[in-house]
């Protein structure tokens, strides 16, 4: 979850501080932690059919750990503006690994999976790319969400309005950009104080009973629940179910989703650990341990019955994590820059300021050699 995971999200910071201020130990842990669980996610889901508990785990899990990245990557799109030093940090940033991965999985699928049928398209996000074209998407209208009064009420009123629109086209994923929306604008209007409340010891405390409660509701839904909800990608309609519960549904998921994260938000720490680097990484682990996850898949090893028995899928899970701590590593970051931080100063023209502050620069320095001499 977003830079990305974020998986996108993520990375504006350090963008956005690394001259001014140092990066906040708690935003870096909680990046890592949310993407080490996309991770898990995603591990689990080839493995989660033959056992209601895993099942159960999984909802809890896909119930909030997009929306606990989603909402830092809006908490750090705060400032973006149409300026040109900020477009170019989205398109370098979001757009361009966006479409590098886009065909990247395109092909992979094709081939990995022997899937001629498998096209290459942009406006159809394959398997996790969604986010980087949702995040695209999202922060070029943040200058719309920071203008209006009341702008997380009218987000929620588009996403409900998406959960029971069938025809929503398919373009861009435009029903989960819609239906996770929310999430993002509630970043955007959150201050560091309220992350500062919800890491409280009584918030730590109240918690556990929530987490052991939301397992506990797991469980119990899977029979009687589509996990598709959690996905936010389809309407109410599309699972079958009358258009008024799409509405219903997408607030009480929201509600959920925010008490889920904040119990979460309150467990990361707030100093650095260990992994606090890593979390500068989170996208490269984000877009890369997709290809671990799909080429497993694809190569059947997820068929072997003994991976779906507990050890199984503890072992599972312990590599899951292991490889996308990995990915998130400064030396898989140096070797995929290009593809996913790529320096494109070549494609943008410089504007006036920039070109006469280096002249400025330039003329400093000629008066400062000629006054040496």
């Amino acid at each position: 979850m977003f830079h990305a995971a974020t998986p996108s999200g993520q990375n504006e910071q350090s963008k956005q501080n690394e001259h001014t201020k140092p990066r906040d130990a708690f935003f870096d842990n909680a990046k890592y932690l949310a993407i080490l669980l996309v991770a898990i996610g995603h591990s689990w889901e080839p493995l989660k059919g033959d056992s209601r508990v895993l099942q159960g785990l999984y909802l809890v899990v896909y119930s909030f750990h997009m929306p606990a990245f989603i909402i830092i990557s809006g908490y750090f799109s705060r400032s973006f503006d149409l300026g040109p030093a900020r477009l170019k940090r989205l398109l370098t940033g979001v757009l361009v690994p966006y479409i590098v991965f886009e065909i990247a999985y395109s092909l992979f699928s094709r081939y990995g999976n022997d899937d001629p049928h498998q096209r290459i398209t942009l406006l159809d996000p394959l398997y996790l790319t969604w986010f980087l074209c949702a995040l695209f998407l999202w922060r070029l209208t943040t200058p719309i969400w920071k203008l209006v009064r009341h702008p997380l009420p009218i987000a929620l009123g588009l996403a409900m309005l998406a959960s029971c629109t069938p025809d929503m086209t398919d373009d861009f994923d435009l029903q989960r950009l819609a239906q996770f929306l929310p999430y993002f604008v509630l970043g955007l209007v959150l201050k560091p104080e309220h992350f500062q409340w919800v890491r409280r010891r009584e918030v730590r405390v109240l918690s556990v009973p929530l987490f052991a409660g939301a397992a506990v509701f797991g469980w119990w839904a899977v029979p009687r629940m589509n996990a598709s909800w959690v996905y936010h990608h389809d309407s109410a309609q599309e699972f079958g179910a009358p258009w008024w519960a799409g509405p219903v549904m997408t607030l009480l998921m929201f509600a959920c989703s925010l008490l889920l994260t904040a119990g979460f938000y309150s467990w990361v720490p707030s100093r650095r650990t260990w992994f606090t680097a890593l979390g500068a990484g989170t996208l490269y682990g984000y877009l890369l341990h997709g290809f671990l996850v799909k080429g497993a898949g694809y190569a059947g090893l997820f068929h072997h019955a003994w991976l779906h028995r507990p050890y199984g899928v503890l072992l599972v899970t312990g590599l899951a994590a292991t490889a996308v701590t990995l990915l998130c590593t400064p030396p898989v970051r140096r070797v995929f820059r290009f593809a996913i931080e790529p320096d494109m100063e070549w494609a943008f023209r410089r504007d006036a300021a920039e070109l006469a502050r280096d002249r400025g620069q330039f003329e400093q320095h000629v008066v400062r050699e000629k006054v040496s001499a």
